[in-house]
C-alpha cells in the first residue's frame, strides 16, 4: 500500500467543479491583480476569523514582513521568536533590518515558551512573535500579557494554524484575535492552500491595516504616488478565487484531520519509543502536521522503514534556526536552546491529510508499530 505524506489531487477532485468556473471568469475578464475577487475573499476571512481587517498579499513570508514594517520594525530593533520553526519567520525579521532574538520552546507543544521569551526581551525589543506550530496555538494570553507589560507589539505567525482555537476565560478564540497582527500562509500544502504562493495579514486597528495596504503596493495609496518604499506583494485574483472556494470546506477538512489524529493517538498508544502529539486541554489543533517524537536516536531509521513500506513522512525541522549558517552572525551556539535542538533530532510527521482512508490510517499505524516490534 502507498500512503503519501500529502496528496492534494484528492482535494482538488472534490472542489474542481466549484473552482474552475470562477477561474475561467477571471481569465475571460483579464482582471488578475487585487480587485473585487480579492476584496471578497478578504471580507470572507474577516468573518471567518472574527477580525477587523484582513489584507491579502503574495505569500506567508510577505505577510510577516509587511506586519513588521507596519510596526516600524527595522534597524537596531529586535524581534523575539522561536528557533524551531520554518525559516521565513526569522528571515522576514532579518529582511526588514531587525535582529532575530531566539528563545527556547516548550517540549510538549513545540511552541515558544512565554517565560523564555520574556527573559529575552531587552530595551531594543519591538515585537514578540510566537509561532503556532503544527496547527496548535501558542499560549496567547501569556504572550498578550507579556507584550502589554513591555509595551511591544504582538505578532502571531499562524502560517500553520488557520482556524486553530484556544479557550480563554471559558470562551474559544482563534488565531488572529489576540495579536496586534497575525500572518497567514496559503502555500498549497497548508490546510487552506492556494494553487501557488499567497498570504494574508490580519490587523486589529485601522491604522495598521491601512499601512499594510500601502506597503503591499509599493508604499502608496494612489498609483504612481508613493509615501514610502514598499513592496510588490499583491494577492492575485486567481489565488483569491481558489481560496474563496475552499474556505467553506476548511472546517470539515480540519475536523477530518482531528479524527485522523485521534485514530493515531489511540493506535500508537503504549509504544515506548515515541511520544504522540501533546495538545493542551484548552486547545483545539488543526493538525497541519501530526508530529511524533521518536526517542533514542531512531527517528531516521523509522523514516527509512516507513519509506520502504510505501509510507511518506517528513522532518519539520532538521536544523534549528540559531544554528543555520546564515544566522552565524547572531553569535548563538549549540546547546543554547536544548529543547529546540532535541526536537530537531526527534520529530517525524506522519500523513494526516483529510482524504486518508481508514485502511491507509491502519496501515500507517501498523507500520509504526512493526518498526518497534509491537
Amino acid at each position: 500500500m502507498q500512503v503519501p505524506l500529502l496528496d492534494l489531487t484528492l482535494q482538488y477532485r472534490g472542489i474542481a467543479a466549484e473552482v474552475m468556473p470562477e477561474l475561467h471568469t477571471i481569465i475571460e475578464e483579464q482582471r488578475f491583480i487585487l480587485g473585487p475577487v480579492v476584496d471578497r475573499f478578504e471580507r470572507e476571512m474577516e468573518a471567518y476569523l472574527g477580525v477587523r481587517h484582513a489584507v491579502g498579499c503574495a505569500s506567508g513570508t510577505d505577510a510577516i514582513l509587511l506586519a513588521l514594517r507596519a510596526f516600524d520594525c527595522g534597524r537596531n530593533d529586535e524581534v523575539v521568536t522561536s528557533p524551531f520553526t520554518f525559516f521565513a519567520t526569522a528571515g522576514a525579521i532579518h529582511n526588514v533590518g531587525a535582529r532575530p532574538v531566539f528563545a527556547d520552546i516548550l517540549p510538549g507543544s513545540f511552541n515558544l515558551d512565554p517565560a523564555a521569551a520574556e527573559a529575552a526581551v531587552t530595551d531594543r525589543t519591538r515585537v514578540v512573535m510566537p509561532v503556532h506550530l503544527f496547527g496548535q496555538m501558542a499560549d496567547m494570553p501569556a504572550f498578550r500579557a507579556l507584550a502589554d507589560r513591555h509595551g511591544i507589539a504582538l505578532l502571531e505567525d499562524a502560517a500553520q494554524a488557520i482556524g486553530a482555537r484556544q479557550r480563554v476565560d471559558g470562551e474559544w478564540i482563534t488565531t488572529g484575535t489576540l495579536g496586534d497582527a497575525c500572518a497567514f500562509s496559503f502555500f498549497p500544502t497548508k490546510n487552506l492552500g492556494a494553487f501557488g504562493d499567497a498570504g494574508m495579514t490580519v490587523a486589529k486597528d485601522d491604522a495598521t491595516a491601512e499601512r499594510l495596504r500601502k506597503l503591499r503596493v509599493h508604499g502608496g495609496r494612489q498609483m504612481y504616488h508613493h509615501e514610502e518604499v514598499g513592496y510588490n506583494s499583491r494577492l492575485d485574483s486567481l489565488q483569491a478565487a481558489v481560496l474563496s472556494a475552499k474556505l467553506p470546506h476548511l472546517k470539515g477538512w480540519s475536523d477530518a484531520r482531528r479524527r485522523n489524529a485521534a485514530f493515531y493517538d489511540q493506535a500508537l498508544a503504549g509504544i515506548g519509543g515515541i511520544q504522540t502529539p501533546v495538545v493542551g486541554e484548552d486547545h483545539e489543533s488543526i493538525y497541519n502536521q501530526y508530529t511524533l517524537r521518536v526517542r533514542d536516536g531512531r527517528r531516521d531509521a523509522l523514516g527509512d522503514f516507513l519509506r520502504e513500506r510505501g509510507v511518506g513522512s517528513g522532518v519539520y525541522y532538521p536544523v534549528p534556526l540559531h544554528l543555520q549558517e546564515c544566522f552565524a552572525y547572531l553569535g548563538y551556539r549549540e546547546g543554547q536552546f536544548p529543547e529546540s535542538e532535541r526536537a530537531c533530532h526527534e520529530v517525524l510527521s506522519l500523513p494526516v491529510f483529510p482524504e486518508l482512508t481508514q485502511a491507509q490510517l491502519e496501515y500507517v499505524a501498523e507500520s509504526v508499530r512493526a518498526f518497534f516490534g509491537e
